[in-house]
């Protein structure tokens, strides 16, 4: 399934390009972006070309911290609606809310969740999708904007307690200190900010009940225009829920308060089911976890909902019958014979 985000997720990204030695217009052009996108930054346009994109560039500069470089210089008003969304609001909780139900507004492909435990909340971001290899740079984008938008809600003081990241450190951290400004933690369970659960009450200066009420009724409006189907809204819960040991059928009609009987009629007339979905689902992220290689079996097999990494072979051995092992092997072979065949 193809998903989009607003063009205004390539601001600065010509600057940056530029700043590292690489012609823009040329990346754009292998990425299957118009450059046209430049030009009005509510264009839709694929999430994956976008992330694709970041990859691709940030591996012809040799500059892994490329996506930070463009979250540095991002304000509000690049979220367009969604930004106002978040800052007229009353408290952190309630700007978190807002901009977890508008989210698809700005970009289809991202999934948020809060989660409190033990003094503490955790900003989760999840990426939708089934393109392989990392998603570093997307990843850090996102997260990237996400707390420079928190910063400009709450104002300059505020700090979370930790950033936490799915991958491996990169040789230098400079930029992740420069931007986040609060320690950030690699190899961890999930990507997302930490801070802690008091800070959700956390009062927002800008906040205009007038104005939240004309905001809520506009970005309403466009929320009734772009019409989410059932199969969409399963598929993000079945993303957030799938790492918890949680997702079943009944807990997905829980979260979108219907019964299981609506869920699954929805989706029968879109030609899905909900195992279909969690297949489907399970597919895409362990793809991406085993072409990076950087976690163990057992980690991927908890990631993506198996109770034990036996369940998890046989599930992998009879989707794309071979082992992992022999999996990762064809798929190196076919990525070097790609680069040998490629032109320069």
């Amino acid at each position: 399934m193809s998903y989009l985000l607003r063009s205004a997720s390539l601001t600065s990204y010509v600057e940056v390009a530029r700043s590292v030695g690489l012609d823009p217009y040329q990346q754009l052009s292998d990425a299957g972006i118009d450059r046209s996108a430049l030009l009005n930054p509510d264009i839709m346009i694929p999430a994956e070309a976008v992330a694709r994109l970041l990859e691709t560039s940030a591996r012809a500069a040799a500059v892994e911290d490329f996506a930070l470089r463009m979250a540095e210089t991002r304000h509000l008003s690049n979220l367009g609606p969604l930004g106002f969304a978040m800052r007229e609001q009353p408290t952190l909780r309630r700007a978190l809310e807002s901009m977890a139900h508008y989210l698809r507004l700005q970009n289809e492909a991202v999934v948020m969740r809060v989660e409190e435990t033990a003094g503490l909340a955790i900003i989760r971001e999840d990426l939708m999708g089934g393109m392989p290899g990392s998603m570093r740079q997307a990843t850090e984008l996102i997260l990237g904007v996400l707390y420079r938008t928190l910063g400009l809600v709450l104002g300059a003081a505020w700090k979370p307690r930790t950033i936490c990241l799915t991958y491996s450190a990169p040789a230098s951290l400079a930029m992740h200190t420069r931007v986040f400004g609060a320690p950030v933690e690699f190899n961890q369970d999930f990507d997302g900010i930490v801070c802690l659960a008091a800070d959700l009450d956390a009062a927002i200066p800008a906040y205009d009940p007038v104005m939240a009420q004309q905001v809520r009724q506009y970005l309403d409006s466009m929320l009734l225009q772009s019409n989410a189907t059932m199969s969409d809204k399963v598929r993000k819960l079945v993303i957030a829920l799938l790492p918890s040991g949680t997702c079943s059928a009944d807990r997905i009609a829980q979260h979108l308060g219907v019964d299981r009987t609506t869920v699954n009629r929805h989706l029968a007339r879109q030609g899905d089911s909900f195992l279909s979905i969690v297949d489907a689902v399970r597919v895409e992220q362990v793809m991406r976890y085993v072409s990076s290689g950087d976690r163990p079996l057992s980690e991927v097999a908890t990631l993506v909902g198996f109770s034990s990494l036996s369940a998890f072979s046989r599930w992998f051995n009879g989707r794309f019958g071979c082992s992992v092992s022999t999996w990762r092997r064809k798929n190196a072979q076919r990525s070097a014979g790609a680069r040998d065949a490629s032109p320069g």
